[in-house]
C-alpha cells in the first residue's frame, strides 16, 4: 500500500512547526533547523517491528497436525501441575459423578491400566454427558441403552462399564506413569487445557471440522447449498463402512490450498486410505473415518487425491526435508487409542512418538510447528462445561500440545482453542488470513458461523517465542519405561 500523500499545506506547516522548535531551543535565526545550511543529518525512518504473523511467515514453513481418538482432558491431564484439571484437596479429587447402579457418587480415580473401555460418544452421549453444564452424566450414559440395572443387577451387562478396578471406566486419568511421552512433551513445550473438541459428536463429524470447520449432509454431491448440519452422520458411516466413499459437497481447507499454491498431504495408515493408490482398508471401523477428504469433491474435481499418502511417505519425507506445507497424520489401525478397542494405549504413544521423533530429527525441524489432539472425549469425565459457540459444538474438551523449536517452552496455554484454531492458523500462515467463509470464498453454503472468526477462538501464534534461540529436539524412546521421561 502506497502512504498516503501530503498536502502543500501540511508541509508547510511542518517546515513552520521546525523553526518554531529551533528558535524556542535557544537558535533565534533557525540556523540549526533541519534543512537550514549544514545541518545534522536526518534521523533514519523508523520501521515498525514485524508482527507476531509476520515473525511466524519467517520461522515456520511446515505445519504438522497428529490427530488421535477418544480421550478427555482430565483423563490425560487431569492432574498435571498448574492445568485446569480434575478439582483436587489434599491431592484428592472433590468433584464426583452418579452412578445409578452403584447409588454412590463416584470421585475420578487413577487408572494403571493401558486398557479402557470408555463410554458411547455420538452427538445424544454429549448432550448426556454434560448434561445442562453440569457434567454429570458420564456414568448414567455408559450405562444407557442396557435393562434397568437399578434394578436387575444379576444381569452381567450391567457391569460392563466397569473397569479393571470394579470402578466406572470413564471415570478413571492417567498420569506420567502410563503416558510419560505425552507428558514429556507437555513438560517442555506448550500444553493446551481449554481445547474443546470441534463438535459434540463422534470421529467423522470431528475429522470434517477438522479439515473444513463443518459437518454436514448434502442432497447433491455438487452443490455446496444442499448440504445442512448433521452432527449424526450415521448414513454416511454406513457407506464407509460399506467400501464406498460419501460426498461432501462443502468447501475444505485443501481446496484454499491447493488454490494458492500451497502444497499438502494427508497421511494415513495403510489400512486406512480408501482411495487409491493406497490399498483399501482392511478394517471398516473407525480408522476409515479419519479420513474424509477422498469424500470432498473438490478433492476430486482437482486431482488431488494423490496427497492422501501413507505413513512410510510421511517418514522418507521428514528424513529428506520435503514435507509439504502442511501435514495431518492420523494413526494406523492399533494405534489410534481407541478405548475399547484391545489395543494399549502405549501402542499409540508410540505412534505419536515416531512421527513426531521423524520430525525433530529431520532437517526442518527449525522451521516445524507440530500440533497433536484427540478427536472426541472417548465417553470419559472431564469437568470443564463446553462453550456453545453454535448448534453444532463446541463438544467436551480434549488434550492439545504444541510442539515446535519456537514455543515457550513450558507453558500452559489457557486461551479457548478448537480444531477451527488450526484452520485459523494455517491460514494466517499461508493464505494471508483468508477464512473458510461462503461469503466470499466463491463456493456459498449455509454453516451455521465461520468458526475461525470467533471472537472466543483463542490464537495459537501466542504459543510461540520467536525472539528465543531455537529448542533442542526431544527424541524420546517410542516405548519407554513407566514414568520416564
Amino acid at each position: 500500500m502506497n502512504p498516503p500523500k501530503r498536502s502543500v499545506a501540511s508541509l508547510l506547516a511542518c517546515f513552520a512547526l521546525a523553526a518554531a522548535c529551533a528558535h524556542s531551543a535557544g537558535d533565534p535565526t533557525g540556523a540549526n533547523a533541519p534543512g537550514a545550511g549544514s545541518a545534522s543529518p536526518a534521523s533514519p525512518a523508523t520501521t515498525a517491528p514485524p508482527s507476531q504473523l509476520d515473525l511466524a511467515r519467517q520461522h515456520i514453513d511446515h505445519v504438522i497436525v497428529i490427530v488421535q481418538e477418544n480421550r478427555s482432558f482430565d483423563h490425560y491431564f487431569g492432574t498435571y501441575p498448574g492445568a485446569d484439571g480434575i478439582p483436587m484437596a489434599n491431592g484428592s479429587p472433590t468433584v464426583c459423578v452418579p452412578d445409578p447402579v452403584l447409588k454412590k457418587c463416584v470421585r475420578p480415580f487413577h487408572s494403571t491400566s493401558q486398557l479402557q473401555k470408555g463410554g458411547p460418544h455420538t452427538h445424544r452421549h454429549s448432550v448426556a454427558d454434560v448434561d445442562g453444564g453440569k457434567m454429570d452424566g458420564f456414568i448414567r450414559t455408559a450405562i444407557s441403552g442396557k435393562i434397568d440395572c437399578a434394578t436387575v443387577r444379576s444381569d452381567p451387562g450391567c457391569e460392563s462399564y466397569l473397569g479393571p478396578q470394579r470402578q466406572p471406566d470413564v471415570m478413571s486419568y492417567h498420569t506420567r506413569e502410563e503416558i510419560p511421552n505425552y507428558w514429556g512433551y507437555a513438560d517442555h513445550f506448550v500444553l493446551q487445557d481449554r481445547m474443546f473438541a470441534p463438535a459434540d459428536s463422534w470421529t467423522l463429524p470431528a475429522h470434517l471440522y477438522l479439515v473444513s470447520a463443518w459437518a454436514a449432509s448434502c442432497a447433491s454431491p455438487y452443490d455446496p447449498m444442499s448440504c445442512t448440519s448433521n452432527l449424526g452422520l450415521g448414513d454416511q458411516a454406513k457407506i464407509q463402512r460399506g467400501g464406498q466413499v460419501p460426498m461432501w459437497a462443502w468447501t475444505d481447507i485443501t481446496w484454499l490450498l491447493n488454490r494458492a499454491g500451497v502444497t499438502w498431504a494427508y497421511y494415513v495408515g495403510e489400512d486406512t486410505c480408501f482411495i487409491d493408490p493406497c490399498p483399501h482398508a482392511s478394517g471398516k471401523y473407525t480408522p476409515a473415518f479419519q479420513n474424509p477428504l477422498p469424500g470432498f469433491t473438490t478433492v476430486r474435481q482437482n486431482h488431488q487425491l494423490e496427497n492422501i499418502r501413507s505413513h512410510r511417505d510421511y517418514f522418507a519425507r521428514a528424513a529428506a526435508g520435503t514435507l509439504p506445507s502442511v501435514s495431518w497424520v492420523m494413526p494406523y489401525n492399533g494405534a489410534a487409542e481407541h478405548p475399547s478397542s484391545g489395543q494399549p494405549i502405549w501402542k499409540g504413544m508410540a505412534h505419536v512418538t515416531e512421527v513426531i521423533n521423524a520430525a525433530m530429527q529431520g532437517p526442518d525441524w527449525n522451521s516445524t510447528a507440530i500440533f497433536l489432539t484427540w478427536d472426541d472425549w472417548g465417553g470419559f469425565y472431564d469437568h470443564v462445561m463446553p462453550p456453545r459457540v453454535d448448534a453444532n459444538g463446541y463438544g467436551i474438551r480434549v488434550p492439545g500440545l504444541m510442539i515446535s523449536p519456537w514455543a515457550k517452552a513450558g507453558t500452559i496455554d489457557h486461551q479457548t482453542l478448537s480444531f477451527d484454531a488450526y484452520l485459523k492458523f494455517i491460514e494466517d500462515l499461508f493464505l494471508h488470513r483468508q477464512r473458510l467463509n461462503p461469503r466470499t470464498d466463491g463456493r456459498p453454503d449455509s454453516r451455521p458461523t465461520v468458526r475461525e472468526k470467533l471472537p472466543l477462538l483463542g490464537d495459537l501464534l501466542n504459543e510461540f517465542d520467536f525472539a528465543q534461540d531455537p529448542l533442542p529436539a526431544l527424541v524420546l524412546d517410542p516405548t519407554p519405561l513407566p514414568g520416564t521421561p
